[in-house]
């Protein structure tokens, strides 16, 4: 329940044939390997958490604090409800900078791999650059992940997946969190080996 669908899918089971077929148990839950949720509420709780910790990177939290209760509800209940223009009429204003700025204080990230114990790396990465240039998700790897980064001359041993697409590594990250973050407001990136067929 941590983890979003489409990241799962990115990690588990990209190269395979759609649609992914998902065996659901109804006994012996594996309370070694998963927390157990214990309600609906304990799932909003954790969206809201991770939403304002988004808006905490981007915005130093003005956003979400500025919203009312009610607003938190209609975020809620529009990704809940499968009700598109419900969820986006809030979360909007969690993807708004203003002009001057060119874009977030930082991006919010979340790097997993498949090949490590680490369950995700997260840092402060801003998406510009002291010299105003536009960081690109390739500048992103290299810092913070340059394992995932092919050398210049070297072979590609990685896939880098948001949302079942491989961006080019010259893709602004400002961009890629306003386009492609999933509903909690982070940029899922998966790091995955290189397909061999």
């Amino acid at each position: 329940m941590h983890y979003p669908i489409g990241l799962l899918f990115d990690l588990l089971a990209s190269s395979s044939a759609l649609p992914w077929n998902i065996t659901v148990h109804f006994k012996s839950f594996p309370e070694k390997d998963l927390l157990h949720c214990p309600s609906k509420d304990a799932v909003e709780a954790h969206f809201m958490s991770c939403v304002k910790e988004a808006d905490a990177l981007k915005h130093k939290s003005q956003v979400i604090n500025e919203m009312q209760k009610k607003d938190h509800k209609q975020l809620w209940m529009g990704l809940q409800n499968d009700r598109f223009d419900q969820f986006w009429a809030i979360n909007r204003k969690l993807m708004e900078y203003p002009a001057e700025e060119n874009g977030f204080r930082y991006i919010p990230f979340r790097i997993y791999q498949t090949t490590t114990e680490r369950p995700f790396i997260q840092k402060l990465f801003r998406p510009v650059a002291a010299d105003g240039q536009l960081h690109t998700l390739g500048d992103l790897l290299k810092e913070v992940c340059p394992s995932a980064v092919a050398p210049e001359d070297g072979e590609k041993k990685n896939q880098v997946m948001i949302h079942g697409i491989e961006p080019m590594l010259e893709t602004p990250l400002q961009w890629l969190s306003e386009h492609l973050s999933y509903p909690d407001n982070f940029l899922h990136i998966s790091i995955i080996p290189q397909p061999t067929d």
